[in-house]
Parts: structure tokens; C-alpha cells; sequence
């Protein structure tokens, strides 16, 4: 645990060096959601340096994670006397805002299957390494984790990737997976829901 939603806000940005961190919230109930995973050079809590307050999610090292820290006060101070840290700063939340956007739209607009193949595709971008067997995506996720990053139940999310296993476009593993058929997971990416979304 780096840190806990709700949490007074310790006033440190952090950036992944090294291994997966997940962010997630949970509501009243206390079921958690993942929002995000990120890997290396990605950054978060960076809301401290603009907004501080309480911490709006917990994040969660995911594997073996090695992290740079980084008071708000100082990457304020620095981004004031270097513009190019204020537009590389602008730039990461922008990304994150398209990324949420993109999120609710597509839970919106897009199936199950057509979500998981967007998350799938997103890691794969972001972790995958080329093997023999294809491109191995070290995410790092439980299925109760997956699930939650498609916003879908992770029965139906394990059968939506047993789905794809058995047509030969990835093979599955222990908190990894092998993408075998990039192009077939993009197509199912594209495809919109029919009917009334799920």
C-alpha cells in the first residue's frame, strides 16, 4: 500500500521506476473498482501538487515496484522555473483525462467483449514484450481486478477471455497473458454493442 483513499494528503507526486501500481477506489459498501495500472515512468498523486486535500484513490504496488517520490512543493517550484516540466506535467494529466473519457465511453457505447479487448490492447501497448509466442503482457492484475478495470463481473470477463483463448488470439496466465492475434483483438475492439449495452 503506497497510499489509502481518503487519506490526508502527504503532500509527495510519485513516478514507477519500476514494476505495476494499481489505483483503485471503493464505495460506501467497500467494493473496490480499479481505475488505472501503470508501470514505468507513468505518474500519479500529482493531484497533491495542484489540489491538495484528501487522496482520491488507494494506490497499491502491484509486484515488485520500485518508485521515485517527489514532494509537490518541489515539482511545483521546478515547474514554475521550467516550462517544459509544467507542459510535461499538463501533458500527463490531459493523457489521464482522455484516458477517463475514453473509460466511461465505453462503458457506455461498448460490450464486455469489446471492453476487455480494449483493456487487453491498452496493456499490451503499455507492458507487452515480444516473445516467440507472441507479446507477453506482464499486467500484474487478479481477475477480480481485470474485471474491475472493465467494469464487468469476473465470471463474465473469464469467459469473455476463454472466448478469445479458444480462437487462438491470446493465451492466458498467471497475472500475465500472451497476445497471439493483435489484429483479430483490435477488430473486436472496434466492434460497438449491440443492443442494449452490458
Amino acid at each position: 500500500m503506497i497510499f489509502r483513499e481518503r487519506e490526508v494528503d502527504d503532500g509527495k507526486v510519485y513516478v514507477v521506476l519500476d514494476g505495476r501500481v494499481g489505483l483503485e477506489r471503493r464505495d460506501d459498501r467497500d467494493h473496490s473498482t480499479m481505475l488505472a495500472v501503470l508501470g514505468p515512468s507513468e505518474m500519479f498523486g500529482e493531484l497533491s501538487a495542484l489540489d491538495p486535500g484528501q487522496r482520491t484513490s488507494t494506490a497499491t504496488a502491484l509486484m515488485p515496484t520500485r518508485l521515485a517520490m517527489l514532494p509537490a512543493e518541489d515539482l511545483l517550484e521546478w515547474a514554475t522555473h521550467r516550462p517544459v516540466i509544467a507542459r510535461q506535467l499538463l501533458r500527463v494529466l490531459a493523457r489521464r483525462l482522455r484516458r477517463t473519457n475514453d473509460t466511461v465511453a465505453s462503458m457506455v457505447f461498448v460490450d464486455v467483449p469489446g471492453r476487455v479487448a480494449g483493456a487487453v490492447l491498452d496493456l499490451a501497448g503499455r507492458f507487452g514484450e515480444p516473445t516467440d509466442q507472441g507479446l507477453r503482457v506482464k499486467h500484474a492484475l487478479t481477475q477480480d481486478q481485470l474485471a474491475q478495470l472493465v467494469g464487468a463481473s469476473r465470471e463474465t470477463v473469464n469467459k469473455v477471455l476463454a472466448n478469445f483463448s479458444s480462437r487462438g488470439w491470446l493465451t492466458l496466465e498467471s497475472r500475465s497473458l500472451v497476445l497471439r492475434d493483435i489484429d483479430a483483438v483490435r477488430k473486436r475492439a472496434r466492434q460497438a454493442a449491440g443492443g442494449t449495452p452490458r
